[in-house]
């Protein structure tokens, strides 16, 4: 009887051959470099460390100055933050794992506080109860929250700069040496905003019915899959997540839809970011094996799964990656630490988790073998 799939076992991502099918989930951290927005050696130091999954999505990147939230966040739109990810992707491939590159674009989810800009999104419709942040010098270091603003409803000429920023941001990222990319169609930035009816309030071909709104999903990933390949090129979309004011009794429809889509066109994977809190709502397996019978290819889970249910998700063909965050976040050797039933090390300070350019809180957690013999 051939053994079942696991965490443990190796994959080919259509191409792309994978050691494991873990998957180290893209998490901000804000540690660029000012100014700029430039990776650095103490990211490729952080991203090395975590070379034991099979495969790295780094935090979201912006496309562009415009497309930028949160304060500190990498870009992949100037030849400076070219050469500084190409530290990272070196350091990575050195280290024997893949990495590809999400590329972002927050639409509505900004401030003026933060990158000078007015926001764009598909309607002037203002994300409520929404923050992001800012560091502006308080004393332990800490990110400011501040409410997102009101934004500028995109013309048809912002909708093919944004497909242009895409495609840019995906060949300068190749040319940095990553594996591929990801385009971040989830968590309510602007490809999300453009899915879901209730932020979506256009009367043109990008809004109305749920074929239109997924329309610059499909011409931002035909455009990213044109320049760099197909099979480098996958999708991130979350269904079951409706907070940044999301809330649309349409969105599974919806996502059917792109889905069907994205197989057309033919990306490499559908990675599903699901909700990670401790109540959250579970996605039922009749979705997944909806999904399962729509797309052909790699199909990834992620959102705060034990060991044990993503083992189960895998047996039961319903994924092919499982993505961890926090548990890789402070346990760079999280494979070897699952599959030694080891202790984990837990989140030593909740203010290095966004900022701060130093090691503490971000490449100082131990690894198995010198928290054993220390």
């Amino acid at each position: 009887m051939k053994p079942s799939k696991t965490l443990f076992s190796e994959y080919k991502m259509g191409e792309i051959p994978l050691k494991n099918r873990f998957l180290m989930a893209p998490m901000t951290r804000s540690r660029a470099s000012q100014p700029g927005d430039i990776p650095n050696a103490l990211m490729a130091e952080y991203y090395g460390q975590l070379a034991s999954a099979g495969i790295i999505i780094t935090e979201a990147t912006q496309v562009s100055l415009q497309g930028k939230g949160y304060a500190n966040t990498p870009g992949i739109y100037t030849k400076a933050q070219i050469e500084g990810w190409k530290l990272v992707t070196n350091e990575v491939h050195k280290k024997g794992s893949k990495i590809f590159l999400q590329l972002w674009h927050v639409g509505r989810v900004s401030s003026a506080k933060v990158n000078g800009l007015q926001p764009i999104a598909p309607s002037e419709k203002i994300a409520k109860e929404t923050n992001v942040y800012i560091f502006d010098g308080a004393p332990n270091g800490d990110a400011t929250f501040v409410p997102v603003e009101t934004p500028r409803e995109m013309t048809k000429a912002d909708i093919n700069q944004v497909i242009e920023e895409f495609k840019i941001g995906a060949k300068n990222a190749i040319e940095a040496g990553f594996d591929g990319v990801e385009i971040h169609g989830a968590n309510g930035y602007l490809i999300d905003e453009f899915l879901r009816s209730n932020s979506n309030e256009r009367t043109d071909e990008y809004g109305g019915s749920k074929e239109n709104r997924v329309r610059i999903l499909k011409e931002i990933t035909q455009a990213v899959a044109d320049e760099i390949g197909k099979g480098k090129t996958g999708v991130r979309l979350s269904p079951f997540i409706s907070f940044k004011d999301m809330n649309d009794p349409e969105i599974l429809e919806t996502i059917m839809i792109a889905s069907e889509a994205l197989e057309e066109i033919g990306v490499t994977y559908i990675h599903l970011c699901e909700a990670d809190w401790d109540d959250a709502p579970e996605i039922p397996n009749d979705f997944r094996v909806k999904l399962r019978n729509t797309f052909s290819k790699t199909l990834i889970a992620t959102g705060n799964k034990t060991p044990e249910q993503a083992n189960d998700l895998l047996g039961k063909n319903l994924v092919d990656l499982v993505g961890f965050g926090r548990k890789f976040l402070t346990n760079p050797d999280y494979p070897e630490r699952v599959k030694k039933q080891a202790k984990m090390n837990e989140i030593s300070d909740t203010h290095t988790l966004f900022g701060g350019g130093a090691a503490r809180g971000y490449t100082d957690y131990p690894f198995l073998e010198k928290s054993v013999s220390s």
